[in-house]
């Protein structure tokens, strides 16, 4: 790929990673709550996620579901139910220790979520969102060049996203998991904050058209 092009890409791709979303808002939470070290499971999930996102993008599968209301809406609303669910289990969740009050009894242990819970979360949030594969494959036929590979570009395409993603993830997660002490002392109101975000989004991604 030529590299003024790739450097254009890569520009866009920060510009998109930073703009506000379901996953970065679960890196920080999750950033808060387990700390950095679990949260980076959380981010190579989303990662993970966002590769296949693209892998179904240029394999065609974005430009089906705009051909297809019946494939969209099917994959609109598991993603919005998840996000739902997702968001209904981190409102009802209690506070959480963040290890300057141990005796509190109205506190989840700060490591109570595994590995692969984490990058589990991670993935399913990031595929939940049938618009970002709309998005994929109106965005990266802008910067293809026919002749050149489809995997080579896939490769470039999705480990560059995946760069900027993670970096970006992971020091939201480490900025939450700095303050977390802070943020212990409004526990139950922070997962409420995100869980009502989680629940705005899934709604917003239920009433969605392509």
């Amino acid at each position: 790929m030529n590299v003024d092009l790739w450097f254009v890409y890569f520009l866009s791709t920060v510009a998109l990673s930073v703009t506000p979303g379901p996953n970065g808002l679960l890196c920080l939470n999750h950033g808060a709550r387990y700390g950095l070290r679990r949260s980076v499971f959380t981010s190579i999930g989303s990662i993970t996620g966002i590769t296949v996102l693209i892998g179904c993008s240029l394999a065609g599968l974005g430009a089906l579901m705009v051909t297809s209301e019946l494939l969209f809406t099917l994959v609109k609303w598991g993603g919005a139910v998840y996000l739902v669910w997702l968001g209904i289990r981190l409102w009802r969740s209690p506070g959480f220790d963040a290890g300057i009050n141990p005796g509190n009894p109205n506190a989840a242990a700060r490591a109570d979520i595994s590995r692969v819970r984490a990058f589990t979360q991670g993935m399913l949030v990031a595929l939940s969102n049938p618009k970002a594969l709309i998005f994929f494959a109106t965005f990266l036929p802008q910067f293809m060049q026919p002749e050149l590979s489809l995997w080579l570009q896939f490769m470039v395409f999705a480990g560059t996203f995946a760069v900027v993603e993670f970096v970006y993830e992971v020091c939201l997660a480490g900025m939450a998991s700095r303050l977390a002490p802070v943020l212990e002392r409004f526990g139950r109101l922070f997962n409420r904050v995100t869980g009502g975000a989680f629940i705005g989004v899934g709604t917003l991604v239920a009433t969605s058209n392509r």
